[in-house]
């Protein structure tokens, strides 16, 4: 086969199948053009995955496939080819890719920020580049073109790797230089996003999630704004926008949590993306289908870690082992699950590494078909290119691969790669070693048949009883060629065999002439073990990890660490009934004794003696006590970034677009019985990000834990940090305390010219204004940051100019000192126990803060703002008592219904009251003390931590985390690539324990 193909190699040098008529002049030399159909018979066709045609034939011309099947019409003047039972593959298209684009320029450093953007005509964000055209910044690369060919690829979709909006892509032919067809085979296949900033700019926004989420908003209301209405300053970028908004959107999202942000958007505008996400996504499948969005997954895995310093080893948390082990069962997880997927060569380090990873992905799990899949036909109808490309049909392109034997088998190898009808020869055929001893059976006779290798030759040996007949063997390319000389003693004769080799080599048939011109069947079986060893067996690189034992799977937990949740059905609301304990109401009964809570439905509904209920769950509580959960009004858990510092207002940022509900410090706070938090934007600008009031349910995903209908709340900021004492910057103003006033004044009056323009109509929806408008009215409501005295003055005054209330300020270490100003505004205060001195403008801090605000009348909470605080809420109330001398029931609202009422939630929180939520601890000791410890943390009926389950889960992961470790010791051992562990991997993990007294 491989001698014919080569001859069909030299000759097609001279046919040109891309074009009818060539158009391009040529100053080198005499060229031969001819639009001669091509016919490639007896070939294994596989027109689409899970489609098999065998001993069928394929017809091209001018670039496309004119026929197929296993009939066919032979065009006039064709040449024809015999493949004899090779296989025909579609080739494969990257849907993802900045092949041949050029490197771009990067925007030189400097040491100031840039908050402008330095381009006119444009968006007024840099990071917004619609305008970017693939084909403009393409140059054809034949270097890595040639290793794309070798692996199977025959286009790919590139674009500039650059930007949040990246601008189009097109799709490029990997057809060598020598054809000189142009390689363009589709432009503007689509338009790509990312999370990733641009490079070319320095422009300071967005430099968060949320920052960049937000503006991807307001890209849409002003390209919607701009489409309707006839601006005279003319933007090119919302021009190219809006002209692109119906071609394909793919983005570039990243890790689970961000694909889930990028379908987020997608939801909200009514868009499809095609969302390129990491091999994580089997972390929280469920919602990925959800999704319903289609995804491009790479063929990259983590490496395993080195494991020969036994002192770092303790530095590997077990999620980072289980993504090692789990990730490459990813794609398998994604099939079983029916979700769409194409693979993508985007991110390997080597695309020579790419038959190994998808080697690894199908060993995991990964079906044949839907690795085929995932190469052709699914990129082709992302990019909307199912009736040109993807399937071996009738009028598509003709782009193909030869391969010996079935793709993805051990032993395939690709021969030959045709692009727009153009081929490539890539290898020649591995030869099959067929040294041995064999039965010959031909015409009712039997011989013995003994082949032995002799440098490049071999000698054969054909006896039959005791006779032994002259012979001649040629092996060439897995073609054996045999001759056999009849004992006829009058008249010689011979037996003509010819066979293509294959494995397994187990019963070898093919087809003979017989002395007399007959022709009849022949079977050739091995009597001794076959070695099946080829001439490049030893280049098997992937030979290691294809004799590791099998992937065992592992259970998959919400979050995927040591804590996590088996299975999150088990979160569901049932009837609980906690009796004999001791209630610290948070009412005015406050304490309890002996006393009976009825938790139904995910309220409380129920308080008293010798309660009942015949299908609830019973928990005895003798001597222990019971309270409402712990509500932190100042918290940056559970958040992928906490601060868009790109801009002196951020009031557009959602901090609900950065949840994480994989951090630990979620269950962390369960283990000191805090049940809800408010996740705040930081301190970086006077008026940050709107905040999300969530509730801590360890398990569920990020949406879930958003409470229903609270009030929606704000983070504004006051002193050092908003005016930058500490970051060395000048250029970005305020500067000043003076300067800080003055932003506040400036962007409200901002907001009530916009909704003046808001009530006539003629208006560009823009998200920062609406914001600040809710502020105004009442609809949005403030938590500020703030320490010095005149500040907090300041912001009051400034909210009463505009005719509304500053809800809470948070820290507030003066607040003593303003406390009746606060009282008489509204104004509650949430505060620390006992910080002071950690920075200038906190010299005067007292720990009695607390105490002089609620005597004032001021709503005074204790907050944390910090993960490890957050955990001792209770303790941090009992300083209040020790300090101040407050009452233990006042102290204990300090961390449970004063802040739910600086979160307008009291009416849901805080207390044990019947119809309220049932968000509960069962604590060992008395709450206040410093021997309490929380037993039992329940959120609306449902227990999230549960101290005895968290040590069993301990003990579980313990023995999960010696396994994986000795797989990736077992990985070390085979001589596996490593990455090293690094010291600061441990902030991401450990403790294991939740417990650090």
């Amino acid at each position: 086969m491989n001698r014919i193909l080569f001859s069909l190699c030299i000759m097609l040098l001279l046919v040109f199948t891309g074009q009818a008529q060539e158009y391009r002049p040529d100053n080198k030399q005499i060229k031969t053009r001819t639009d001669q159909a091509v016919v490639l018979k007896n070939a294994t066709l596989h027109p689409e995955p899970g489609k098999t045609l065998e001993s069928a034939h394929l017809v091209i011309k001018n670039g496309r496939i004119i026929d197929m099947g296993k009939t066919i019409s032979v065009p006039k003047n064709a040449v024809t080819y015999q493949l004899n039972g090779a296989h025909i593959y579609h080739s494969f298209i990257d849907v993802f890719s900045d092949f041949g684009i050029k490197k771009i320029d990067k925007a030189k450093q400097g040491s100031q920020p840039q908050y402008e953007s330095s381009r006119n005509a444009y968006y007024w964000n840099d990071h917004i580049r619609p305008t970017q055209n693939a084909v403009d910044h393409f140059k054809f690369d034949e270097k890595s073109a040639k290793k794309l060919r070798q692996l199977g690829f025959g286009a790919v979709n590139t674009h500039i790797n650059d930007g949040i909006i990246r601008g189009t892509g097109m799709l490029v032919g990997l057809h060598s230089n020598d054809y000189e067809t142009p390689k363009i085979i589709a432009d503007k296949t689509g338009q790509f996003w990312s999370f990733d900033r641009s490079d070319q700019t320095r422009q300071s926004y967005p430099n968060s999630i949320m920052g960049k989420m937000a503006l991807m908003r307001q890209v849409y209301w002003d390209a919607d704004w701009y489409d309707n209405n006839q601006p005279e300053e003319k933007d090119l970028s919302l021009e190219a926008f809006n002209s692109q908004k119906e071609l394909p959107q793919l983005f570039h999202a990243g890790d689970y949590l961000n694909a889930l942000r990028a379908d987020k958007i997608a939801e909200e505008f009514n868009q499809d993306f095609i969302v390129f996400a990491d091999n994580d996504t089997y972390k929280r499948i469920d919602a990925i289908k959800s999704t319903n969005a289609r995804f491009i997954l790479p063929l990259t895995f983590p490496e395993a870690y080195d494991m020969s310093r036994p002192y770092l080893v303790r530095e590997l948390s077990l999620e980072m082992m289980k993504h090692w082990y789990q990730a490459p069962a990813n794609a398998a997880m994604m099939e079983k699950n029916n979700i769409a997927f194409a693979f993508s060569l985007t991110g390997l380090d080597k695309t020579s590494n790419f038959k190994k990873h998808l080697a690894k992905a199908i060993k995991h799990g990964l079906t044949k078909e839907q690795a085929l899949a995932a190469l052709t036909t699914i990129p082709a109808s992302y990019l909307e290119l199912k009736d040109e490309s993807g399937k071996l049909e009738k009028g598509n392109l003709a782009n193909f691969i030869i391969t010996d034997n079935p793709l993805f088998s051990d032993n395939m190898k690709i021969y030959e790669n045709w692009i727009l009808g153009k081929q490539h020869r890539l290898n020649n055929r591995k030869t099959i070693d067929i040294t041995g001893n064999f039965q010959l059976e031909v015409n009712d006779e039997k011989f013995e048949v003994s082949i032995k290798k002799k440098k490049k030759s071999y000698n054969v040996k054909v006896t039959k009883d005791t006779l032994t007949y002259p012979s001649k063997l040629s092996y060439e390319n897995n073609w054996m060629r045999l001759i056999i000389k009849s004992k006829d003693k009058k008249e010689s004769s011979y037996m003509r065999f010819s066979l293509r080799i294959e494995r397994p080599i187990e019963q070898l048939k093919g087809s003979a002439i017989l002395g007399d011109g007959k022709e009849v069947d022949f079977r050739l079986s091995p009597k001794s073990k076959e070695t099946a060893k080829t001439s490049t067996d030893n280049e098997n690189e992937d030979s290691d990890e294809a004799k590791s034992d099998p992937y065992q799977p592992l259970p998959i937990t919400f979050p995927n660490l040591t804590y996590g949740v088996e299975d999150v059905t088990t979160n569901q609301q049932k009837p609980i009934l906690i009796k004999n304990a001791t209630l610290i109401t948070g009412e005015a009964d406050n304490e309890l004794e002996n006393t009976d809570i009825l938790l139904k439905k995910g309220k409380i509904n129920k308080i008293g003696k010798a309660l009942e209920a015949s299908k609830a769950q019973v928990i005895n509580a003798s001597g222990k006590y019971v309270s409402a959960g712990i509500v932190d009004e100042h918290s940056h858990i559970a958040g992928t970034s906490i601060n868009e510092s790109g801009q002196n207002s951020s009031a557009e940022v959602k901090m609900e677009d950065a949840l994480n509900p994989d951090d630990v410090s979620i269950y962390r706070a369960l283990s000191g019985g805090v049940t809800t938090i408010q996740l705040l934007h930081g301190s970086a600008n006077p008026i940050g990000g709107q905040s999300a009031i969530l509730k801590l349910k360890w398990g569920a995903n990020a949406d879930e834990m958003l409470i229903d209908k609270a009030d929606p709340f704000i983070k504004f900021a006051l002193g050092e940090n908003v005016k930058q004492s500490n970051w060395g910057s000048n250029s970005r103003f305020p500067q000043t305390r003076m300067g800080v006033e003055q932003v506040f004044i400036d962007y409200f009056s901002r907001a009530k010219a916009y909704e003046e323009r808001k009530k006539s109509g003629d208006y560009r929806k823009d998200e920062e204004l609406e914001t600040l408008l809710e502020i105004i009215n009442d609809e949005r409501f403030i938590s500020c940051h703030s320490y010095v005295q005149s500040e907090i003055v300041m912001l009051m005054r400034i909210a009463e100019q505009f005719d509304f209330k500053i809800n809470t300020f948070t820290h507030i270490l003066e607040g003593y000192k303003v406390a009746d100003k606060m009282q008489a505004h509204g104004a509650g205060g949430s505060t620390f126990s006992d910080w002071w001195a950690y920075k200038y403008e906190v010299n005067d801090a007292i720990p009695f803060n607390a105490a002089l605000m609620h005597e004032q009348g001021v709503v005074t909470a204790i907050n944390s703002d910090d993960a490890e605080m957050m955990r001792r809420l209770n303790q941090e109330a009992a300083k209040s008592m020790k300090y101040g001398d407050v009452a233990p029931e006042d102290a204990w609202q300090f961390v449970t219904l004063n802040p739910a009422k600086l979160l307008h939630l009291d009416d849901r929180l805080g207390s044990l009251k019947e119809g309220k939520d049932a968000d509960v601890v069962i604590w060992n000791n008395h709450p206040l003390s410093v021997y309490a410890r929380a037993e039992k943390t329940i959120i609306e009926g449902v227990v999230y931590f549960d101290r005895e389950r968290a040590d069993r889960k301990l003990a579980d992961a313990k023995q999960t985390r010696q396994f994986l470790i000795n797989k990736l010791i077992e990985a070390n051992e085979k001589g596996l690539k490593t990455q090293p562990i690094k010291k600061q991997d441990k902030e991401y993990s450990t403790c294991e324990t939740i417990d650090n007294y």
